[in-house]
């Protein structure tokens, strides 16, 4: 007899969702074989799953090729727009840029990576290109080690377990113990400095957001260049601003 979970979870579902995934990318236009192949289904299962996409208007083919049209932006924009901070963040964020000339992001902390949920470039250039959506591991970025910061003793366990700590630059934390340590700094320190441990090139300070409760549900930080920032300098001349965004965001949640 099944169980009550394998009643509940619908596969064909499940695998429409992984159809999308497939199709996004990078690369506009994939075949049927592709997609099988990025999705361990069989062609004919690849086949049906994408032209019932078409029939729904979020997958366009040239009876060859197929890719997504822009309706699947209503899938990202309903999480977004039901997100609590979402209608103040922007304007804070910006805020933010004007003040420090620098560009700024928010995060969510998903599984063993962030998601960026917003983020306002500045002018400089910054060897990394983030943009809503775009994915870093967590244990490596200052938005990642404030959320990581808020995990419970089990929590943080199973981040531990999914998470890949092998050394992207030679300053990346490569440990569980060494992470524990860092998290332990975060939360005396109230705010995460991270310098060049995902790119040798790019340093950055971040602090929570936290929601009415004190329960981190998102971060913002400032992205640097690394070499003319030190975590002195930054929290002399940033700390002050990135923490006033982050409770003009709260207040507005508040309201």
């Amino acid at each position: 007899m099944a169980s009550t979970e394998n009643e509940i979870f619908v596969r064909a579902f499940s695998r429409g969702l992984d159809v999308i995934e497939a199709l996004g990318n990078g690369v506009r236009g994939s075949s049927i074989s592709h997609i099988a192949e990025k999705t361990g289904l069989s062609r004919a299962a690849a086949r049906r799953l994408l032209m019932t996409l078409v029939e729904r208007n979020f997958v366009t083919t040239d009876g060859k090729t197929f890719a997504l049209t822009p309706r699947v932006l209503n899938l990202g924009l309903s999480y977004l727009t039901t997100l609590p901070f979402w209608p103040y963040a922007q304007p804070a964020l910006e805020e933010l840029r004007a003040t420090t000339h620098e560009s700024c992001g928010m995060a969510v902390l998903d599984e063993a990576d962030i998601v960026y949920v917003l983020r306002v470039p500045s002018r400089r250039i910054l060897a990394m290109n983030a943009n809503i959506g775009t994915r870093l591991p967590a244990l490596n970025v200052s938005l990642g080690q404030v959320l990581l910061s808020d995990l419970g003793d089990e929590e943080l366990k199973d981040y531990c377990g999914k998470a890949d700590f092998r050394p992207r630059t030679s300053r990346s934390l490569s440990s569980a113990k060494g992470l524990k340590r860092a998290l332990d700094n975060i939360q005396s320190k109230g705010y995460a400095w991270v310098d060049g441990e995902l790119d040798p090139a790019i340093c950055g300070i971040a602090v929570p957001l936290r929601d009415r409760t004190g329960k981190v549900i998102a971060a913002i930080n400032i992205s640097l260049i690394s070499g003319p920032w030190s975590e002195a300098k930054a929290r002399k001349y940033l700390l002050t601003p990135l923490r006033q965004a982050a409770e003009q965001i709260r207040s507005g949640m508040q309201q």
